[in-house]
């Protein structure tokens, strides 16, 4: 027998295979990969909660930035901006998260900024070395009020008699007024009132700057044509028409005075007239408090009116009036940024069609001064009797239909022109409400209201004006 003179060698060979298969074996690699990428999403898992935490801490923080900043913000905020903003922030329990408060505001404008912030502990990321993680918040708000033109278009026809609707109207118009003019938006806001019944009249003052060959001297009303509905401004080269004076049906106390006109198509008092760019709550407010329900409704001449005065072809004019110095250069260019236009047109009604004495008929100053005593359909009543050849005396120079459509193109070229129009149906039905809303800028911007409710429409208008918007 031989022996082996190295058995020691002999193992160290034997370990040696065993180690080289050990290594060599590939069984069990894919449990090894499971591990490391199990460890790997729970990593990822763990940094998303983190994150997700964060977030939820962010938003929380940002909400009471936001709404702190809004309120702040406020021009009718009678306290501090500073102190309502740290209020904000005691209530939600987080005063000590508010590092700063920042407050700009001059005449006509607050801006108010905020910067919050909170430091969060981390669950699973402190595992990488990140312990903490910052929450920030940042809110902006700024209430401005640029320099405003604005038109009032108000219904004073007949039908406002019904329901107390004209002192509705009063006291309606009246809060928007206040609302609207205030000292700090001295010289920037301007208002004009269009009142309008079967007609406006538009005073004196402007109707001597239109060129319109006069024909009588009772009152100012202007008769436009179909034509000038889809333009929004009046055109200085083209001549009008002074509309007839005269009233087409009878007057509402015949007992009383049965052979004059009380209640024209075209109202004559200097409280109807309209006003144009008024700053003066008081006077605004007293020449509306005056309006008295008569004659007719044409939504489409009140509006031509309200439009015509924030076209800029009606500067001219402007500069004729006695409006205060700040507003002799209105109305603004389009294209002046700082500048917004917009028209509230009211109605009860809805139009009717637009009746007119034939032209012979209406042909010299004898016959003008007869039709300024007596009512027109009296006048046939009494004089053309069994006859009742109406239409050798009176025509429809158009009809309820054709001036829904002249409102609706006088409404398109204001839109074309970015002018908002705010319209309010005030106890109407269902097919002058649509008029009205296909009138307005959106439907967002047609009110449909009754009784009291047009003061909450006035005022809903007015808040918008006055708009306050977060700017971050």
């Amino acid at each position: 027998m031989k022996i082996d003179p190295h058995p020691v060698r002999e193992k160290d060979r034997n370990a040696g295979l065993c180690t080289r298969r050990f290594f060599r074996e590939e069984d069990g690699m894919v449990t090894i990969f499971v591990c490391y990428m199990i460890l790997i999403m729970l990593m990822i898992g763990g940094i998303g909660v983190d994150v997700m935490r964060n977030e939820m801490e962010r938003t929380r923080i940002q909400s009471v930035s936001d709404r702190a900043v809004l309120a702040a913000a406020d021009l009718d905020q009678p306290l501090d901006p500073k102190t309502v903003v740290e209020d904000y922030f005691a209530k939600s329990g987080m005063s000590d998260y508010l590092a700063s408060v920042v407050v700009d505001e001059g005449l006509n404008y607050r801006t108010v900024e905020v910067d919050a912030k909170s430091t969060m502990k981390t669950q699973f990321m402190k595992m990488m070395g990140v312990d903490t993680l910052i929450v920030p918040a940042r809110a902006k708000a700024e209430e401005k009020v640029n320099k405003v033109e604005i038109s009032m278009v108000l219904d004073i026809s007949g039908s406002m008699r019904e329901n107390n609707k004209m002192e509705n109207l009063h006291v309606a118009a009246g809060k928007f007024i206040d609302t609207v003019l205030r000292p700090e938006t001295r010289d920037l806001i301007s208002i004009n009132v269009v009142p309008y019944t079967a007609q406006v009249n538009v005073g004196r003052a402007i109707f001597d700057e239109l060129n319109i060959d006069r024909t009588h001297y009772f009152a100012h009303c202007v008769d436009f044509e179909q034509s000038d509905f889809h333009v929004a401004g009046l055109e200085q080269a083209k001549k009008y028409t002074h509309m007839q004076y005269f009233e087409a049906g009878y007057n509402w106390n015949k007992k009383k005075t049965e052979n004059s006109i009380n209640n024209p198509g075209c109202p004559k008092r200097s409280f109807e007239e309209v006003a144009a760019f008024s700053q003066s709550n008081t006077d605004l407010k007293s020449r509306i408090n005056q309006f008295r329900p008569r004659a007719n409704t044409a939504i489409h001449l009140g509006m031509k009116w309200g439009v015509a005065m924030l076209d800029p072809s009606f500067r001219t004019i402007t500069q004729k009036l006695p409006v205060d110095t700040a507003f002799a250069a209105r109305p603004a260019d389009y294209t002046d940024i700082e500048t917004m236009k917009t028209v509230i047109l009211m109605t009860d009604g809805k139009n009717v069609n637009t009746v007119r004495i034939r032209n012979e008929k209406y042909a010299n100053s004898s016959h003008r001064r007869d039709w300024s005593i007596y009512p027109l359909y009296y006048w046939l009543e009494k004089n053309v009797k069994k006859q009742r050849k109406y239409g050798d005396w009176a025509y429809i120079k158009y009809s309820s239909g054709q001036a829904d459509t002249m409102l609706q193109n006088i409404c398109n070229a204001a839109k074309a022109k970015k002018i908002i129009i705010w319209s309010i149906g005030f106890e109407v039905s269902n097919d002058s409400a649509q008029v009205m809303r296909d009138c307005a800028s959106s439907p967002s911007h047609f009110f449909r209201v009754e009784g009291v409710e047009i003061s909450e429409a006035f005022e809903a208008i007015a808040r918008q004006i006055n708009q306050l918007r977060l700017v971050l």
